[in-house]
């Protein structure tokens, strides 16, 4: 049974969801998503593992920001999770900004990372210019700052999103998370985004490393997660064919697969609930 629980991180009150008992596995959805993007896994995990999928703050059930964001800020409540949950170290999934919070939690709390599983994410954007920057930004923000809303735009962003064999029902999944995405929390992580840079982070990562990602991810296509792949030691990539950037929504039969015979191999590491 999954239940809708909540903790404090100052002035900031959280959400997330909690099924199953074992291991602790904690799910970081992306900048377009919320709790509900897990829910596959937290079912088809939850039998052995104790799965928690956090909302972000200014995302699902969770507080906005109360003074701008820093990308820390997610770093810093995934660290309130853990205490608030009792558990020293977890095994971490992040998909897409989901993945670079966990990037920037190992950098902060190594020692309480069991594993990292990183799906359809980045290395952080350290490397762009500032024109490379502006144009990423530029797009999503101009819409927003003309009074357009996420729910708006969401249609036109599901075919840029999704991959070729995307099932109807997944692109409504994925029209419904980003349409019940908030305008100020979106805008906020946008620009907190382009300040992260993890590439002196990666090579120190020792613990075991998962990299997933589509083969027709067009946000972050497969040459990013390779990149990743050789920058973490020891790192296996896994590669989704048919999927887009969703790839736990889109191919969650294929995703699930992958994950569990990860985490199974190396369960142990992580605290129990």
């Amino acid at each position: 049974m999954r239940t809708l629980e909540y903790y404090q991180n100052g002035a900031i009150r959280l959400a997330y969801e909690k099924q199953g008992s074992g291991p602790v596995a904690v799910f970081l959805h992306g900048i377009g998503g919320n709790r509900s993007n897990w829910d596959e896994q937290q079912t088809a995990l939850g039998n052995r593992y104790c799965t928690v999928a956090w909302d972000a703050r200014g995302y699902g059930a969770s507080d906005d920001p109360v003074k701008p964001l820093k990308f820390s800020d997610f770093a810093e409540d995934l660290n309130a999770l853990l205490d608030h949950l009792g558990v020293r170290a977890a095994h971490l999934v992040g998909l897409s900004m989901g993945g670079m919070v966990a990037q920037e939690f190992y950098g902060r709390y190594a020692d309480r990372v069991a594993t990292l599983t990183l799906a359809d994410t980045s290395r952080g954007y350290g490397a762009a210019s500032e024109a490379e920057r502006q144009e990423f930004l530029a797009p999503r923000l101009e819409p927003l700052q003309a009074g357009l809303t996420p729910a708006d735009l969401a249609p036109k962003m599901i075919d840029v999103l999704t991959g070729s064999q995307a099932s109807e029902g997944a692109r409504q999944r994925l029209l419904k998370s980003l349409s019940a995405v908030r305008t100020g929390p979106y805008m906020q992580a946008l620009k907190a985004i382009i300040t992260t840079d993890f590439r002196k982070i990666l090579p120190a990562i020792d613990v075991p490393t998962l990299i997933i990602v589509g083969d027709e991810d067009k946000v972050l296509p497969p040459s990013e997660s390779r990149a990743l792949a050789d920058a973490i030691p020891g790192a296996q990539l896994a590669i989704i064919e048919h999927a887009g950037h969703l790839t736990n929504i889109e191919a969650p039969e294929r995703f699930n697969a992958i994950l569990a015979d990860f985490l199974d191999r190396h369960a142990g590491r992580a605290d129990e609930l």
